[in-house]
């Protein structure tokens, strides 16, 4: 692999004020799964997004390579995870910056070939007070082969844990995909994903997973969420329903996101908790 070091602590800034428009958008799309507050937890993935015009698209619509992101050599990205700090919660009308600087770029081999691994850092403020910090994780892989596809066991049951229950349709993709301005194709474009990126159907967003544990952990704590991680471990696929659930664990909660039909985990997470 090439070195792309030089991509290392380039960044960019951007704002956009948290509307009034927005926040009821937000809410109609992700109603059910949200917990109380002015500025619904995670609306933050709706502010400022990369936006290319046409012919700076790569094949799966988002911007191409080489603009925000080094352009890898591997053709399928995926949000794989990330950590937020939640300092101060955002107001309605706030005129938000975002400032998102490349942290790290690494090659890894894994099972279904080569991986490639590109940190984002973004600090999100507001009058120059920050109201929040996150790391973002993007993976990039190779196309499919032949019997790559695995199985995933299923996971343990969590007697007594709070659950949310829905699943997702490709109306609550569309919109979702509209609010962040995500254009990958894997969301919308049954073909593509199912023929070119070798998924089983429409992919059920990596954020939007987050979205709702991140505000599950935040109706169910007892206490202030001040940190939230989050790992995805496989594709989540649009029709399946599934169980949003937390349980109380030492410091925090316990996050997942589990397909109902079979037990099996496509997003795992961790909320710490302050007094």
């Amino acid at each position: 692999m090439s070195d792309y070091s030089d991509w290392i602590g380039w960044g960019y800034t951007r704002s956009e004020p948290v509307s009034e428009r927005l926040i009821t958008q937000f809410r109609a799309t992700l109603a059910g799964c949200l917990a109380e507050a002015e500025v619904p937890v995670g609306l933050h993935w709706c502010l400022a997004p990369d936006a290319g015009e046409p012919d700076k698209l790569g094949r799966d619509c988002h911007p191409r390579t080489g603009l925000f992101l080094p352009a890898l050599p591997l053709p399928r990205r995926m949000w794989a995870g990330g950590e937020l700090e939640l300092h101060t919660p955002f107001l309605r009308d706030d005129l938000v910056s975002r400032e998102t600087v490349i942290a790290d770029v690494a090659f890894k081999e894994g099972r279904s070939g080569r991986l490639g691994f590109v940190t984002q850092r973004h600090t999100y403020t507001v009058a120059g007070a920050t109201r929040l910090t996150e790391r973002q994780d993007i993976v990039y892989r190779e196309d499919p082969g032949p019997g790559q596809v695995r199985t995933p066991e299923p996971a343990e049951d969590w007697p007594g844990a709070t659950a949310w229950h829905l699943t997702p349709d490709p109306t609550l993709l569309f919109r979702f995909s509209a609010l962040t301005f995500n254009g990958h194709r894997i969301h919308y474009d049954h073909p593509y994903a199912t023929q070119v990126e070798g998924y089983a159907g429409l992919v059920v967003h990596g954020p939007m997973q987050a979205v709702w544990m991140m505000n599950l952990a935040v109706h169910a704590a007892t206490r202030t969420v001040r940190r939230f991680s989050y790992r995805g471990r496989t594709p989540l696929i649009c029709g399946l329903p599934v169980a949003i659930e937390a349980r109380e664990a030492e410091g925090g909660l316990d996050l997942r996101v589990r397909r109902v039909t079979d037990g099996v985990v496509t997003m795992e997470g961790w909320a710490d908790l302050t007094d």
